[in-house]
């Protein structure tokens, strides 16, 4: 498939941001994919600083939620062109990693703050028909090896070493890409993955069709035939879960945004951005529980 940037309200998020400038621990049971999750709760999420992922961060102690959106882009990162960011994760001991993209060129981004605090850039050269989309990033609990999503209609995932924490990656090479999950059925639009365990997924779908799973904007599971290990590709299982919560004053197209499961709680958490105006006013990070 032909690469094809993410970029839907990009420009009015633009835009809003030049205004807004101008202006102014319990431990949870692993979770699989065949659990139900239900929702528990919400908080407004901001349309420049919240809208495209979150992760839980728990190295250092007590380290706040992270969110990314067109308004976390550093100034710096931006004029080299980088300027969408997607869905983040962290690895358990801490390194926070961010996913950033471009309109063109044959490069991915990953932009990685250790636990100490200091960033380090990586980068992917594409792979022979890889799309350019740069949607998310998910660390497996090992934390040698990250999966990342290209957007569209997809049946793969991607696997990548862990920038900053496996040891055979370094800012001054390509990161590369090692091995596949391979899909039992297509996914459309995935916007976030995050591991709920050593071999499951919980990934938040942008999907406006409904064809593939009978409903729009699923909540999917991915069973894992095995932890990826960089070397051979692994199978993964995909169920529909349920819808995402799509609640808002204006009627119109909703869009599924990141995902995080955090393991100290076991509260998955999604961000879903309103219709029109009301990306303004009511869009949501919803917060599930299993039942």
């Amino acid at each position: 498939m032909s690469p094809r940037p993410r970029h839907r309200r990009h420009a009015a998020l633009t835009g809003l941001l030049a205004l807004v400038t101008a202006a102014a621990v319990a431990t949870a049971p692993p979770a699989t994919a065949a659990d139900t999750w239900t929702e528990v709760g919400s908080d407004r999420a901001d349309p420049l600083t919240e809208s495209q992922g979150l992760a839980s961060v728990e190295v250092p102690a007590g380290s706040a939620n992270r969110y990314t959106g067109i308004g976390t882009i550093p100034v710096d990162v931006r004029a080299r062109g980088w300027n969408h960011v997607g869905d983040p994760d962290a690895s358990y001991d801490g390194h926070y990693i961010e996913p950033y993209q471009r309109d063109s060129g044959d490069t991915k981004m990953f932009r990685v703050q250790a636990p100490d605090g200091g960033w380090t850039e990586y980068v992917h050269r594409l792979a022979p028909g890889e799309a350019l989309n740069n949607s998310w990033v998910a660390v497996s609990p090992d934390g040698q090896w990250m999966l990342s999503g290209e957007y569209g209609t997809m049946n793969r995932l991607l696997v990548l070493p862990t920038p900053g924490v496996n040891p055979s990656t370094s800012p001054s090479a390509d990161l590369p890409l090692v091995s596949t999950v391979r899909l039992d059925r297509a996914v459309r639009d995935v916007q976030g993955c995050d591991f709920s365990g050593p071999t499951t997924l919980l990934c938040s779908s942008d999907d406006p069709e409904g064809s593939l799973f009978g409903v729009t904007k699923p909540l999917l599971g991915i069973d894992l035939s095995g932890p990826p290990n960089g070397t051979a590709d692994v199978s993964g299982r995909v169920t529909a879960l349920r819808q995402l919560p799509l609640r808002s004053g204006c009627s119109g197209a909703f869009e599924a945004q990141g995902v995080d499961y955090d393991r100290r709680t076991g509260t998955l958490r999604v961000i879903v951005m309103s219709p029109g105006f009301c990306v303004l006013t009511d869009s949501m990070t919803y917060r599930l529980t299993r039942s």
